[in-house]
């Protein structure tokens, strides 16, 4: 590896890995096809090779997906040789005769709390790795590396315990199960300089490309028949990318022309706000992440 990435990072995510995988019965790698996920894979791929990665992705699918990020999945799975669950918001809709939301602003993305959970309690799982990076947003600050849910599968910050020295603590009651962050740690920036060392495959929504948007409230919708327009909203064709990349109905683009990942990396640079602006689902109150958290969210 290239020394313009810190090893210490990648160490410390190929540790909490193994850790896990020794501390918990049951593991799962939630994977949503974005490039902080992606770059879990990898890094657990490289954490147990040459033996196969000893657990399964999972992906809870709102049915509003990209769908170049779902492709982009399918192909890496079989690639790599990876076992992996997909769970259908739609699915939990039908089973439990869910409303869903109406209006120009109605999403799924809260749904996937349920269909997670559900998905907990059926396959048994007892630890959930997830890419969530403490530089992202204030609420995702304050978990550790190790991060219990209690047996509804909500998280409390002041329940959290103390991680010193590296030391993490899997124990859990009957019931509870733990969110494991191996890149916590990460900033953005690490995360694409990693991808860039390491030569590894993004979807091509991650690079400027042309597609059909409009705009709302200041910021670029794509345009997708899961998205119900206002009156006076009119497509149009624009050069943009994604600097995060989940629910259609969630995910805004930035006007950009990069194309290269040395272009990405630029951009990220010289950015004065952070990727979690482009998220929709975020702008819905102040405490929007942490509400969703409480209630079992990723």
């Amino acid at each position: 590896m290239s020394p313009n990435f810190p090893r210490e990072l990648e160490n410390e995510a190929i540790y909490i890995f193994r850790e896990a995988v020794e501390q918990f019965k049951h593991p799962v790698l939630l994977f949503s096809g974005g490039k902080d996920s992606i770059a879990l894979v990898q890094l657990a791929i490289r954490a147990f090779y040459p033996a196969k990665v000893p657990f399964p992705l999972m992906h809870i699918d709102t049915g509003h997906n990209f769908p170049e990020a779902l492709a982009f999945r399918d192909e890496m799975v079989q690639k790599f040789g990876l076992d992996l669950i997909v769970e259908k918001v739609e699915d939990t809709i039908q089973e439990q005769g869910i409303i869903e939301e109406k209006g120009p602003y109605a999403s799924r993305n809260a749904l996937q709390s349920i269909t997670l959970l559900d998905a907990i309690e059926k396959h048994k799982f007892d630890a959930c790795f997830g890419g969530a990076r403490r530089d992202e947003e204030k609420a995702r600050a304050k978990e550790r590396i190790f991060s219990v849910r209690d047996d509804f599968g909500q998280w409390s910050p002041e329940q959290q315990r103390p991680e010193l020295f590296n030391m993490l603590n899997g124990s859990i009651q009957t019931g509870e199960n733990v969110r494991v962050f191996p890149i916590s740690n990460w900033t953005e920036w690490d995360v694409w300089n990693y991808i860039k060392e390491e030569e590894i495959a993004l979807p091509s929504l991650y690079f400027a490309h042309e597609r059909e948007v409009f705009h709302r409230d200041g910021m670029i919708w794509p345009a997708s028949p899961y998205i119900q327009m206002s009156k006076g909203e009119e497509t149009h064709r624009q050069i943009v990318r994604f600097r995060t990349v989940g629910d259609m109905t969630c995910t805004a683009a930035v006007a950009s022309d990069a194309r290269s990942m040395e272009d990405v990396m630029g951009e990220i640079w010289a950015a004065k706000i952070s990727e979690r602006g482009a998220r929709i689902d975020d702008q819905r109150s102040e405490a929007a992440m942490e509400e969703r958290k409480l209630n079992g969210y990723f």
